[in-house]
């Protein structure tokens, strides 16, 4: 894994992205070369470049928003060809909207047709070579842990899991006296030899420790420092659910971490950028989206009459308390004991254009608004009930910490993970929007964007 901008990022996944991207311009430019001149022999470079970088970049983008870079399983030749084929018709559909604002972007019928069809064979061709090669054992990293306990238990977990283009061998662990085993005997590693000499016999890439306790008598601290001095890299728990989860982990979490974890950037630079990109995408899906605001508000009326919409107290930056405007979805009865709920899988109050408008997030829509006006951010973590932040914050330690940064429409807990409706599923979000609020940067919200494209067009994790 590398980072940039504190984000992790799967190396073979960048050097997909890089070499697909290298693959569609020169498809592009090819084609091009055959197809594209002014009729005097001469060809039209700026056009060509422009249109070329046009095409290569909407298909990058298409791909990324139907999760062709979020590699989880084996890919054939037939599954590729399966996923390409949507992000191609998707890229086909926003080429054609940019073209009728931009004619001069249009290859031509003949030249588009060439262009399509080298691409995405250059893209297959790509694919499964990379594919092939991320199933190498020479590109495998070997784990050793030390600890046996639950910790070790979920790390093993998440590493066998890990199916994609970053794998993992796990080579076992290594019990540490005091702690109770959790994890299978054939995991566990004889005790006899130190362990930076069972990191070389072993050849492992990474040490991973996964104690729960690191105060007590049994913790091999000097091994661990022998193994760090010896060039064997060794990271925490805490650390391996971040780079491999893009999460932080409440089980595996001490707040030395956050305090000396680094992150959490609050720079006047920071604030400024995220307050432009905030309105940039707002205002942009705002009027695009506008058509579709004004069928669902209608539909809304014409279902059950007004309202339309529907306001909610939220609590945001630094804990304040605001009003949320949403679309109506539910009955206008849905809450009349003044009793907080949350909402369940098929919940009877839900209407029928109630349904539709969450399954495809347009009743978020209206939250633009409340983005234009200070109170949100377009990504961040999803604001919360007061009523039901103050049974979280007495429930789940460093709840409170995620109303450092505005709340968003969308967020890194809305693209990973399912629609929360209990105090399990808020842990779980939490762990995510923890991630967020420490590695946040630009780079990291235009990622969530292109994932919430995903999202919404898939209808995941709407209730």
């Amino acid at each position: 894994m590398i980072r940039i901008f504190n984000h992790y990022v799967s190396k073979m996944a960048f050097i997909l992205l890089f070499l697909e991207l290298l693959m569609l311009l020169a498809s592009a430019s090819v084609a091009s070369v055959l197809w594209f001149s002014d009729g005097r022999g001469h060809f039209r470079a700026d056009s060509l470049y422009l249109s070329s970088l046009t095409f290569a970049l909407v298909i990058i983008f298409s791909m990324s928003a139907l999760g062709m870079y979020q590699h989880s399983s084996r890919e054939g030749l037939r599954t590729t060809l399966i996923r390409i084929m949507p992000s191609f018709g998707l890229g086909f559909t926003l080429l054609s909207a940019l073209i009728a604002v931009r004619p001069d972007l249009y290859f031509g019928r003949g030249i588009s047709i060439l262009v399509f069809a080298v691409g995405a064979t250059g893209v297959v061709i790509t694919r499964l070579v990379v594919f092939k090669s991320a199933e190498s054992a020479l590109l495998e990293a070997r784990l050793l842990f030390v600890g046996g306990g639950q910790l070790a238990h979920e790390c093993i977990e998440l590493a066998s899991n890990k199916f994609g283009f970053h794998q993992f061998h796990v080579i076992g662990c290594v019990p540490v006296a005091g702690e109770e085993n959790c994890v299978p005997d054939s995991s566990l590693l004889p005790i006899g030899e130190s362990l930076l000499a069972m990191a070389r016999k072993y050849e492992a890439s990474e040490i991973v420790v996964a104690v729960a306790n690191r105060r007590s008598s049994g913790f091999p601290v000097r091994q661990l420092l022998e193994c760090a001095l010896g060039g064997v890299r060794v990271i925490d728990a805490a650390t391996f659910f971040e780079r491999e989860a893009c999460q932080i982990r409440m089980d595996s979490l001490q707040p030395s971490y956050l305090i000396f974890g680094g992150g959490f950037d609050q720079s006047f630079v920071r604030a400024a950028t995220k307050r432009a990109f905030d309105l940039a995408a707002s205002g942009s899906i705002t009027a695009l989206s506008l058509p579709v605001m004004l069928v669902a508000a209608a539909a809304i009326v014409l279902e059950d009459g007004g309202p339309v919409f529907y306001r909610q107290e939220r609590v945001g930056l630094d804990g304040r308390v605001f009003s949320v405007l949403k679309f109506r979805s539910m009955r206008k009865d849905a809450e009349q004991d003044g009793t907080p709920t949350w909402a369940a899988h098929d919940d009877p109050r839900i209407t029928r254009i109630g349904r539709i408008i969450r399954k495809l997030r347009i009743d978020e829509l209206p939250q633009m608004f409340n983005v234009f006006r200070g109170e949100m951010s377009f990504v961040g973590p999803r604001p919360e009930r007061a009523f039901f932040v103050r049974q979280l914050e007495r429930d789940i330690a460093y709840y409170g910490v995620r109303h450092s940064i505005k709340p968003g429409i969308t967020g890194l807990a809305q693209v990973r993970y399912q629609y929360g409706a209990s105090v399990e599923d808020a842990i779980e979000k939490l762990q995510y929007d923890l991630y967020y609020v420490k590695n946040n940067s630009l780079f990291l919200d235009l990622l969530i964007l292109i994932d919430t494209v995903q999202v919404v067009l898939f209808g995941k994790g709407s209730r």
